[in-house]
């Protein structure tokens, strides 16, 4: 390994462990290396910067992330979440699986695991608490049912990872279908498990559905349940791209909550908007010193160099997929998804294609891995809103979802090992 290299590590190291945002730690870490061991003007780096954001795929993280606010004051999860509890809410432990088919649902139209955790866990934490469930039970499973916002797509980083490996975006989307409704079955049959050994809940949600109950609540959700049907159905439909279709989503949900169910007025739209831009500007300006340090990395040939490595390691296929995943789940407990994206799956992809993995397989491995890290202290975000919500501690909230954890895994390991589950239906 070069002094350059070495220098870059170190630099960044130093500045991950000064607390400094990951976006900086990245940006600096390039600077440095471009300022002390390169020729290339700094003036680049402002044209990389703006290259790396002028893309027209990456439209679609704004649009998506609009989306998912409008969603969520616009009461379309509570229309979510009351479809979810009509259909299992009578069932001893249907309070829980509400929580785990609402998160699925929702994640199905916001593309955002920290949006999806803070639109249903707003409103079941204390409905469940009430129920008779644990805070510590009821945090937990919420803050890893919500995990599922980076899988089922709409994804924003499956995005990402289609922008960082010029991977098809749609496959994609189309992939993470099968996975995330494993997961989300698998923490189903968890939740219910638990839930009858241990007890939980008062029994008052053990009880017959009113007359007519079931259908009001799909009438309600009908429009809401909608959005993902058009996204996916309009880009193989061949009617927009992605890109279009987060435009689309966008459109369709201001309709449905300002028009429809009318909990959406023009006044909010600012504050709408305020929140969207702040969280649009936090992931594009991560995902720009992403770019930014895989160009530099890509200099010292480092993905070429750590290919050749693991090539020379003689690798089997299932070898370097659990190489992959041990991988993972370390980088995702301290790294940000989008961030461990763009440095990870342009060095990884290459020896994937030699072994003969699938790009979009490939793909939705290293999502379902991150998803974990959202669970994972010390930096999994799901952890910091959940404990926002419940008031209990970020530790507390990552002990809580540990046997949640344990289930995604199991799935990591089914999809990991079984292609078919998220190439099934990619073309």
């Amino acid at each position: 390994m070069s002094t350059e290299v070495v220098a870059l590590l170190v630099i960044l190291a130093l500045a991950l462990f000064s607390s400094a945002p990951i976006a900086m730690a990245l940006g600096l870490a390039s600077f440095a290396y471009l300022y002390y061991f390169t020729t290339i003007p700094l003036t680049q780096v402002v044209e990389r910067l703006f290259n790396a954001l002028n893309s027209f795929p990456l439209m679609a993280i704004p649009f998506f992330v609009l989306a998912a606010n409008i969603m969520t004051r616009g009461g379309i999860s509570r229309r979510l979440t009351e479809f979810g509890n009509a259909l299992v809410g009578q069932y001893r432990g249907g309070m829980a699986m509400t929580a785990v088919l609402a998160c699925t649902f929702f994640a199905a139209v916001s593309g955002s695991s920290p949006a999806t955790v803070v639109a249903v866990g707003t409103l079941l934490i204390p409905a469940m608490i009430r129920a008779g469930y644990p805070k510590q039970f009821s945090t937990g499973l919420i803050a890893t049912s919500g995990s599922l916002g980076i899988l089922i797509p709409p994804s924003i980083p499956l995005i990402v990872y289609g922008i960082a490996t010029e991977t098809s975006i749609g496959d994609l989307f189309v992939a993470g279908i099968l996975p995330g409704i494993l997961a989300g079955a698998m923490l189903l049959v968890m939740a219910v498990i638990a839930s009858r050994r241990n007890n939980y809940g008062s029994g008052d949600e053990v009880q017959a559905m009113p007359r007519g109950f079931r259908r009001r609540a799909l009438r309600d959700a009908l429009l809401s349940l909608m959005l993902p049907v058009i996204v996916l159905g309009g880009v193989y439909g061949g009617f927009f791209t992605p890109t279009e279709a987060a435009a689309a989503s966008v459109a369709y949900s201001l309709l449905v909550s300002m028009v429809f169910y009318r909990e959406l007025q023009w006044r909010d739209l600012g504050k709408v908007l305020l929140a969207s831009a702040k969280t649009s500007s936090m992931i594009m300006f991560i995902i720009a010193n992403g770019i930014l340090f895989t160009f530099v990395l890509a200099s010292e040939r480092i993905p070429l160099q750590v290919t050749e490595a693991i090539a020379a390691m003689d690798l089997q296929p299932w070898q370097f997929l659990l190489v992959i995943n041990l991988l993972l789940l370390v980088v995702g407990a301290f790294m940000e998804t989008s961030s461990a994206l763009l440095i990870l799956a342009p060095i990884l992809l290459p020896v994937g294609l030699a072994l003969g993995v699938d790009p979009v397989h490939l793909g939705i491995i290293m999502v379902m891995n991150l998803e974990i890290g959202m669970i994972t202290p010390p930096l999994g975000l799901n952890l910091f809103v959940a404990s926002g919500l419940s008031g209990m501690s970020v530790l507390g909230v990552a002990k809580a979802a540990l046997p949640s954890a344990a289930v995604l895994l199991v799935a990591l390991t089914l999809v990991t090992y079984l292609p078919v589950l998220s190439l099934a239906l990619v073309p």
